[in-house]
């Protein structure tokens, strides 16, 4: 090699040797997306996932992703988390499709899996550790498992603090969630369900101990219940026909509740979706049930 060269070699080398030095240590959210195209079933694993910033690489998103209501407008819907089907996801040619564990059924979920895609289920524990899983679950299959750690210790310090100052509350109300499923009775939400998990968490004690899941309230069972609140979204309260009508039906109206008019109305998603904005569903849920106890201010990191 002649002199001019070893010259021009030794100029370029310490910028190829910084490039690659950038290549190995530039952050996840440099690098190019792990998936491009993903398809979200389940309205907290969607907002975890605009939470991490990866929001442009969805192409859809079920029936209960509702937030943030502007971010979603232009995606297409692609059903109720329950009941889908896999020919309309397949039409959109995603590489992930991440669900939460109550997707289905599992036919469809096998169909998207034969023809190649990546399916990856998400857990749905209703508690503080299990939204911090939640989170870490959907940034590891993004690619964004360090965004996604620092964002579920944040979550996990927000309710652990809520947490703490609402150990010792005194008196815990009996608080009866109430849930609209078509004409008949309401179905009331029991042990081990996400409505039992934030209730416990805002410092109430649900008054439905005798069953797991929802099943629907018989009059006999509202007054052995006996609520002191009656919790319910608000699509529930408007199926039942407003305030009155819901007070007055004759499950309710000889309950505590019922005949004081302790009535908590709370978005649905915020309430039950245990996602990034869980500590705020605490906070809102936790002023009804504790109106006289301070609790800590969290404010959100950005």
């Amino acid at each position: 090699m002649t002199m001019q060269g070893h010259i021009l070699l030794g100029r370029l080398l310490p910028g190829v040797f910084l490039l690659l030095c950038l290549a190995v240590t530039a952050p996840a959210s440099a690098r190019e997306p792990a998936h491009e195209r993903v398809v979200s079933i389940g309205g907290a694993v969607t907002e975890i996932i605009h939470e991490l910033g990866a929001e442009a690489q969805l192409v859809a998103v079920d029936s209960t992703s509702l937030y943030p209501p502007d971010a979603l407008e232009r995606l297409p819907d692609v059903g109720y988390l329950r009941a889908l089907s896999a020919e309309p996801i397949l039409a959109l040619k995603p590489d992930l499709v991440l669900a939460l564990e109550e997707a289905g059924p599992p036919e469809a979920l096998a169909h998207l899996r034969s023809a190649g895609v990546r399916v990856e289920i998400v857990p749905n524990d209703p508690t503080p550790a299990g939204v911090a899983e939640k989170t870490r679950v959907v940034g590891t299959a993004l690619g964004l498992a360090e965004e996604a750690d620092r964002l579920a210790k944040r979550l996990e310090s927000e309710l652990t603090a809520l947490e703490a100052a609402l150990a010792e509350a005194e008196p815990r109300p009996r608080v009866l969630f109430l849930l609209s499923v078509g004409r008949g009775a309401p179905m009331a939400a029991g042990r081990e369900t996400t409505a039992d998990g934030i209730i416990s968490l805002a410092g109430g004690r649900n008054a439905v101990r005798a069953f797991e899941s929802f099943k629907p309230l018989s009059p006999e069972a509202a007054l052995s219940a006996a609520p002191e609140v009656l919790l319910v979204t608000r699509n529930t309260l408007e199926a039942l026909g407003g305030r009155e009508s819901l007070l007055d039906r004759p499950e309710i109206a000889g309950t505590p509740a019922g005949e004081t008019g302790r009535l908590v109305v709370m978005d649905a998603l915020l309430l039950l979706g245990f996602g990034p904005r869980t500590p705020q569903a605490v906070r809102e849920l936790a002023a009804e049930l504790q109106p006289n106890l301070a609790l800590p201010e969290t404010p959100r990191s950005q």
